[in-house]
């Protein structure tokens, strides 16, 4: 993917990553790309309950009006997330606008969503790591794993001995 961006941007691309979890992804992308690329960041809520909507609670520093940029995504799950900030940031007038995600689950899409760089796509296996968490636990593998989320919720360390290496 970092190829792809770079190859589609070579006059430069604003890559907007959506925190937490995209932040490792990120940081692999960008050393993979032969652009320079500005980066920053956004923030949202957790979903309200009931109601599939979130808020943002960090909004990016820059000014990406006529600007080429793409957002960051760790995993597209629903596309409502990922609806929500294309919306808000196409508001901002950007030269272009696109997404790109480690994760796709299209199975789970309520809104068709477009996903203009994809990694892998994913079924309905719930997935820890590379910026992917359960109680803000796992984020720091360096890979992706499946896991089982009624044993995490009932010990959200259930993994931590077997997924971490020991010293």
């Amino acid at each position: 993917m970092a190829a792809e961006i770079s190859a589609a941007h070579a006059d430069g691309v604003v890559l907007v990553a959506v925190l937490k979890g995209s932040v490792p992804f990120l940081a692999d992308m960008v050393r993979r790309m032969t652009v320079v690329p500005v980066v920053d960041f956004m923030a949202i809520s957790a979903y309200a309950p009931d109601t599939g909507r979130v808020r943002l609670v960090k909004d990016l520093e820059l000014d990406i009006s006529g600007r080429d940029v793409v957002l960051v995504e760790d995993i597209v799950d629903t596309g409502l997330t990922l609806h929500y900030l294309l919306a808000e940031l196409g508001r901002r007038q950007p030269r272009s606008l696109q997404a790109c995600t480690l994760l796709d689950r299209t199975s789970r899409r309520i809104i068709p969503t477009p996903v203009d760089y994809r990694g892998f796509e994913v079924g309905d296996e719930f997935v820890l790591g590379y910026g992917l968490d359960f109680a803000q636990r796992y984020r720091n593998l360096d890979r992706v794993v499946v896991a089982d989320p009624a044993v995490l919720r009932e010990d959200a360390d259930a993994y931590v001995g077997s997924l971490y290496p020991r010293s």
